[in-house]
């Protein structure tokens, strides 16, 4: 996070309109991995803000590798979220509103490393038992993921 921790130090904690990458994650049996974040101790997807220069998919590969140690062979657009659903402010008191453009990844390699800077567990969770304390920006994006793309999977298996 370069490029927003040089912006903290010329506008402090007012809000920023932060853009950002996501991936949804998911095994085999279609669990998604989610993290439990180090800062606010709510489960979450991996992702982060973009650097300079970086497009959407560059952030949101880099971020997986970065927090779970996997690298994504493809990543498929979900959706792009913003709003006031997406306003959030950190435990350090930064203030953000989030665009996310959240990115969905079947086809990964590797092993899950945790990177313990970020992220104190790595899960993979059914889409019907997810953890309680969901990132507040995670939510809904997970939301209209499991509306949305797993009743399409379910409709098609069937």
């Amino acid at each position: 996070m370069g490029y927003i921790m040089d912006l903290r130090k010329l506008v402090g904690s007012r809000p920023l309109i932060m853009v950002g990458a996501g991936v949804i994650l998911l095994d085999q049996e279609n669990r998604i991995l989610l993290q439990l974040r180090t800062d606010n101790n709510h489960w979450g997807l991996t992702g982060g803000s973009l650097e300079l220069g970086e497009t959407f998919e560059e952030a949101a590969a880099r971020e997986l590798k970065e927090e779970t140690g996997l690298i994504a062979k493809s990543l498929t657009l979900f959706n792009l979220f913003s709003g006031k659903e997406f306003h959030y402010i950190y435990p350090n008191g930064d203030e953000v509103y989030n665009v996310v453009s959240s990115y969905i990844c079947k086809d990964w390699e590797g092993e899950l490393k945790i990177d313990h800077e970020e992220v104190k567990e790595l899960r993979f969770f059914s889409p019907d038992s997810l953890p309680e304390h969901i990132n507040p920006a995670d939510l809904p994006i997970l939301n209209e993921f499991i509306k949305t793309y797993l009743s399409k999977e379910v409709q098609h298996a069937l």
